[in-house]
């Protein structure tokens, strides 16, 4: 079996693969006071709720946006399985021609999603990772990765709203976000998940007059289950599209 794991800031996202099957996809949360062996216990606990020997895994894969957890988390897989992990950083082959300004710079997760995205898709692609940070990423021909767009997350600028704002709640997302909310929460509520339907919607079509042309939109992250269905666009739903990703530079780079 190969252990895939991305490193968010919010959470880390374990996924199983064997013979090119998905066996398992866990999430536990990211900590940066945590010690290699305290992830071992976490990690070693995700394994046993999927009845997985730790001496199952022959080999693993690693994406981190957490500079700190880049290294702990390889050390915490080595206590558990003895494997070293290979990971996604400067070096690895990614198929893709990356025109940003610093390539080294992008994010590894971004890069992940992009690798998944270009093998499933027609391009281009728009790719909308919904984490602590909403990010739309675009695709172009000839397995360009031309950039994006940093948006504040979600929950970041709720939690923001609620925090600054004295009389607004920190609420849930659970719920019909009906478009004219009749009290404080329902106001919020739709303002959360409405605005960003329409945020969304409106990028896509700034950039497709931008382009020229239509794009694929791909949708991933802990949130896009609750924007997609809102969305006019008919985005395609991927939540485990970084553990894909992350199988395909496994494959290309395990040479």
């Amino acid at each position: 079996m190969i252990l895939a794991i991305d490193v968010g800031n919010t959470n880390i996202v374990l996924g199983g693969m064997r013979d090119g099957k998905q066996i398992f996809s866990a999430r536990i949360a990211s900590d940066r006071s945590k010690t290699a062996d305290q992830y071992a216990i976490d990690i070693q606990g995700v394994l046993k709720l999927y009845d997985i020997r730790p001496d199952e895994i022959e080999g693993g894969i690693l994406s981190s946006v957490v500079p700190y957890l880049q290294s702990v988390i390889p050390q915490a897989v080595k206590i558990l399985t003895g494997v070293d992990l290979m990971i996604v950083g400067p070096g690895i082959k990614t198929g893709l021609n990356i025109r940003t300004d610093n390539p080294a710079s992008v994010g590894s997760d971004l890069i992940v999603a992009a690798v998944a995205a270009r093998a499933k898709y027609k391009t281009p692609i728009a790719i909308v990772d919904m984490g602590t940070a909403t990010t739309l990423s675009l695709v172009a021909h000839d397995n360009e990765y031309m950039g994006g767009m940093i948006i504040p997350g979600l929950w970041t600028s709720m939690n923001a709203l609620s925090a600054n704002a004295a009389q607004l709640p920190y609420i849930d997302l659970v719920g019909p976000a009906k478009l004219i909310g009749t009290n404080t929460v329902d106001c919020m509520r739709s303002g959360a998940i409405n605005g960003t339907a329409a945020m969304l919607d409106g990028l896509l079509d700034r950039l497709e007059d931008e382009l020229g042309e239509s794009v694929t939109p791909v949708i991933t992250g802990g949130l896009s289950g609750v924007i997609a269905p809102v969305c006019r666009r008919r985005f395609h739903l991927e939540p485990d599209i970084l553990i894909d990703g992350l199988m395909i530079l496994y494959e290309k780079n395990r040479s």
